[in-house]
């Protein structure tokens, strides 16, 4: 590996409350202050993310949680919600499918992120990139996914080897603002390093994982992703034969390569629940 394949940049890990309580975030934005409640807060640490442009087959979802694939989208506007389920969800389902063979794909969510540096606080119309090392879903929130969303097929469902994959890919320039690194699941402590976080939803709780540093953390981009390119995250998989990957800790991050005449990072993620015969 030579020494233009790394960069070094800072990424935000969790910094646990002082006084011992289970961190959370509320999903509301408070309309006076435009921040979410939380009790927690992040802070920064060197590290350094190595650039697989080039040998993106060196990492998997079984292996490593994630997969960097390219196939270009036929639904390419992402300004109209109704138009992304009605188009782009059907041709990433097949997409998924195809990759990873599985027999039933349920998007139960997405989100348009388009980077705005005069925007201060991230809210639900003006998505920013997440700039946290996290996990989307802990065990017990990929579970409870599956009952929310498929109430009816759920009991069998669960019964069988079942995943959260998110897909994400550039919207209409590459992504070199603020791309997203994912770190190897070979290198984290899942005992020690994955902190449940509980995210409160005005009907609901949720609960993610926060991540605690670990300079054992191996990261991995591909610079300048294009919007023919995606990237799937695997966020849980029911199968701990403590041989497959489990998921991958994540995040958005500022590179510093990126040359200053970039366009701001545009994206879209879709959150799966992936089922196998």
């Amino acid at each position: 590996m030579s020494h233009t394949d790394v960069i070094t940049t800072a990424l935000f890990y969790l910094r646990l409350p002082e006084d011992g309580s289970k961190p959370y975030s509320s999903v509301t934005v408070d309309p006076v202050t435009g921040k979410r409640d939380s009790n927690w807060e992040s802070t920064p640490h060197a590290v350094q993310i190595e650039n697989v442009r080039g040998k993106e087959d060196s990492v998997s979802l079984d292996t490593t949680g994630f997969f960097f694939g390219k196939h270009a989208a036929k639904h390419t506007s992402f300004t109209n919600d109704d138009k992304i389920k009605q188009e782009y969800y059907p041709e990433s389902i097949e997409l998924v499918k195809e990759i990873t063979g599985a027999r039933q794909v349920h998007i139960f969510d997405h989100t348009v992120r388009r980077r705005d540096p005069a925007v201060v606080n991230d809210t639900p119309q003006n998505r920013q990139p997440a700039s946290l090392v996290h996990v989307d879903q802990t065990p017990k929130a990929s579970h409870n996914r599956v009952h929310y969303h498929l109430p009816t097929e759920a009991p069998e469902l669960v019964k069988r080897r079942f995943q959260i994959i998110n897909l994400w890919r550039p919207i209409r320039v590459p992504a070199h603002d603020w791309p997203l690194a994912l770190c190897d699941y070979r290198s984290i402590d899942v005992k020690k390093d994955l902190v449940p976080v509980t995210l409160k939803y005005p009907d609901r709780e949720g609960e993610t994982f926060g991540v605690n540093y670990n300079p054992d953390h191996k990261w991995k981009y591909v610079k300048g992703l294009t919007p023919d390119e995606f990237i799937l995250i695997k966020c849980f998989d029911s199968q701990d034969d403590s041989k497959t990957a489990l998921l991958t800790p994540h995040t958005a991050f500022a590179d510093p390569t990126t040359p200053p005449d970039s366009p701001l990072r545009e994206s879209i993620e879709l959150r799966m629940l992936v089922f196998y015969d």
